[in-house]
């Protein structure tokens, strides 16, 4: 299990801060390519309206659309939520429906949300289904899945603590993702706590052009000398 952590600071900089300028920063590093380090595909926001989530990834994988071996109730799996008790707040649950075809049925419901959030989870991502909409967002829980289903049908965990992958992301157990209406990403924790310094100059360098392109004295000549500026600063690493 990883137990890897960041400072507190930089879980509540990722929390009020959009995806898009985080991507904007991990980039400057060039710790990874750009088309990587995110859910592609197969798992979009399903409550936009509600602010940036951060956790450390809790992994495992289900089916929905057999009933499991042994168990009836979809949600008695007390070895997976004592598992998930382990791990450091805020955490995102992560599971990789591996169905054919994914989302038959539904794990995740209000039921899950609420012992979810009783144990300090932020949000739920998978590539299968959510249900119980309503309920899931009053209790508070951020989701990102691929389907949304009216029933559980078989749905259970078939194991936990392992790498999984959803939309071209492998993301294993204590990974720190980002989430918003955008979509999940991962942050690298070798760049974590640079983050911060990099994302104001980003956000400062994004003000100052949107303020000279609202401006009567814009022209082509001071756009080039601004996105000359902005390009000149940036902190780099090697590819790993």
């Amino acid at each position: 299990m990883n137990t890897r952590q960041v400072n507190p600071n930089i879980i509540q900089l990722l929390q009020r801060t959009d995806t898009c300028t985080v991507s904007n920063a991990i980039e400057t590093f060039n710790v990874r390519m750009r088309n990587e380090g995110y859910i592609q595909r197969d798992a979009r926001c399903i409550f936009p309206e509600l602010p940036p989530v951060v956790g450390y990834a809790i992994t495992g994988r289900i089916r929905t659309n057999a009933p499991p071996i042994a168990g009836l109730c979809y949600y008695h799996r007390q070895d997976f939520w004592e598992y998930l008790s382990k791990f450091p707040s805020p955490k995102m649950i992560v599971l990789e429906d591996m169905d054919r075809e994914p989302g038959i049925g539904a794990l995740f419901g209000e039921i899950h949300a609420r012992i979810s959030k009783a144990l300090g989870c932020v949000a739920y991502v998978t590539n299968g289904a959510v249900r119980d909409l309503e309920g899931v967002k009053a209790a508070g829980l951020q989701c990102f899945a691929g389907h949304v289903s009216l029933s559980h049908a078989y749905a259970h965990i078939t194991e936990f603590g392992e790498p999984i992958e959803i939309g071209g992301l492998k993301i294993s157990p204590g990974d720190l993702l980002q989430g918003d209406e955008h979509g999940v990403q991962q942050i690298p924790y070798e760049i974590a706590e640079r983050l911060p310094g990099t994302i104001s100059s980003i956000l400062a360098q994004e003000a100052e052009l949107m303020e000279m392109c609202k401006s009567p004295h814009f022209t082509l000549e001071k756009l080039n000398a601004a996105l000359n500026k902005s390009q000149s600063w940036s902190p780099r690493l090697e590819v790993h």
